[in-house]
């Protein structure tokens, strides 16, 4: 992996897994870590993006690394709460050139790591739209609420009934549920083009309608990557994250510190740049034929 990304002139960089913010996305638990007396001392990174996109603004080129991370709630046959991420920056790039590149990785790491096991096949790209109205049956961009929990009762799938006016969490609900299932394991599978209110820390795309320029990558029968072209502005970003903590708020969930310092360095001025979060150990899942995750830990949380 580093004669891959050195051969592109990407630089190997390592970033604190310790944080005085931590994350406000509504999907994510960040985990705090306390001093003696109970307070809390700092928060254990969900993800090394803001202090990579630091140094990003602070003049750094092509970046990556493969970090340690943390997340609460965590759980189960895919997940565990402390894993692996492989990130990387490229200045001047977009999602689609980014996209060519994670399927090189994806190649060269089957090559490398699983030489006697079937490559993985032609890749297929769909958008957001195009998947669901093919596999759930609905347009994901002009169903309402209730349209999109009706269709999951008609599938079987519960909804919790404190979320039924919440469009977002329905859709979540929805493409893991109805979409996913449904994408061949063994090709790779990019969904590009998702909602605008589903942008998470990507740019907008004007048109009708608005799309968040972000990606997301499925193989072997789960997500190996979630891939933005950045968003630059300050002033959207910290908007995001008010609307972030209002939404946790609504959820009842902790209302966690924002970086501060990642919006100075927002403010300092970010280069157009696109980046991509790669979960490694599910890669290696794919990989390997693991049908869970502890398979390939050295020290997953049951022997932690």
């Amino acid at each position: 992996m580093r004669t891959f990304f050195a051969a592109r002139g990407l630089l190997e960089v390592e970033t604190p897994q310790l944080s005085a913010a931590a994350a406000t996305d509504v999907h994510l638990e960040s985990l705090a870590a306390r001093a003696p007396g109970g307070h809390v001392a700092g928060w254990l990174h969900t993800s090394p993006e803001f202090p990579m996109k630091r140094m990003l603004a602070a003049g750094a080129g092509d970046i990556w690394q493969l970090a340690r991370v943390f997340r609460g709630g965590e759980r189960g046959r895919r997940h565990n709460p402390e894993f692996s991420l492989l990130e990387w920056y490229r200045h001047g790039w977009d999602t689609a050139r980014l996209m060519k590149e994670v399927e090189e990785l994806l190649r060269a790491l089957a090559a490398e790591l699983a030489p006697e096991r079937p490559a993985p096949g032609e890749t297929e790209r769909l958008s957001y739209r195009e998947a669901f109205l093919r596999y759930a049956g609905f347009d994901p961009f002009v169903a309402s609420a209730a349209e999109i929990v009706a269709v999951l009762d008609a599938n079987g799938v519960s909804f919790p009934e404190n979320l039924a006016a919440d469009r977002d969490a329905a859709l979540d609900l929805a493409l893991s549920m109805l979409v996913e299932p449904t994408f061949d394991t063994a090709r790779p599978t990019f969904l590009v083009d998702f909602p605008a209110t589903h942008a998470a820390l990507a740019r907008i795309r004007p048109g009708d309608p608005p799309v968040a320029e972000r990606f997301e990558l499925f193989f072997g029968g789960m997500e190996l990557a979630n891939g933005f072209h950045e968003l630059a502005d300050p002033r959207e970003q910290a908007a995001r994250f008010r609307a972030d903590l209002a939404a946790r708020r609504a959820r009842g969930l902790e209302e966690p510190p924002v970086d501060a310092r990642f919006l100075a360095a927002l403010e300092h001025g970010l280069a157009d740049c696109a980046g991509v979060a790669v979960g490694f150990d599910r890669v290696l899942m794919c990989l390997c034929g693991a049908t869970h995750i502890d398979e390939v830990l050295a020290f997953p949380w049951s022997r932690a």
